[in-house]
């Protein structure tokens, strides 16, 4: 038996994904899946991700890396505070536009 604790950052990525995927869900939140593992296990989780859209899942991804967010989104949710700041889809994807929205105060209201 391997003590969860003792493998990767990466390694340890794989085993909550494995639980939550065990769990057979339709929507999946994932809040910095890549933060603290290497370039290899992120590309791992990438596909992984893609293969659960292409299976119907709906995938909520929290990432403060902005390659990550534009390269693996099909819209952007840009949040301040608690209050959404604004909505992207892919057409629109920027870094300076996720910027400018993310350094506003302005709130919208979203039907999504």
């Amino acid at each position: 038996t391997v003590v969860t604790r003792n493998l990767s950052g990466g390694n340890q990525q794989k085993v909550v994904l494995a639980k939550w995927l065990a769990t057979n869900s339709d929507i999946l939140i994932f809040d910095e899946p890549t933060r603290g593992i290497d370039v290899g296990a992120k590309q791992e989780i990438y596909n992984l991700m893609h293969e659960l859209t292409k299976q119907g899942k709906s995938i909520i991804m929290i990432s403060s890396e902005m390659r990550e967010l534009i390269g693996m989104s099909d819209r952007i949710i840009i949040m301040n505070d608690g209050h959404i700041n604004g909505v992207l889809n892919r057409q629109d994807f920027s870094q300076e536009k996720i910027l400018e929205i993310a350094s506003s105060s302005r709130k919208v209201e979203v039907n999504l």
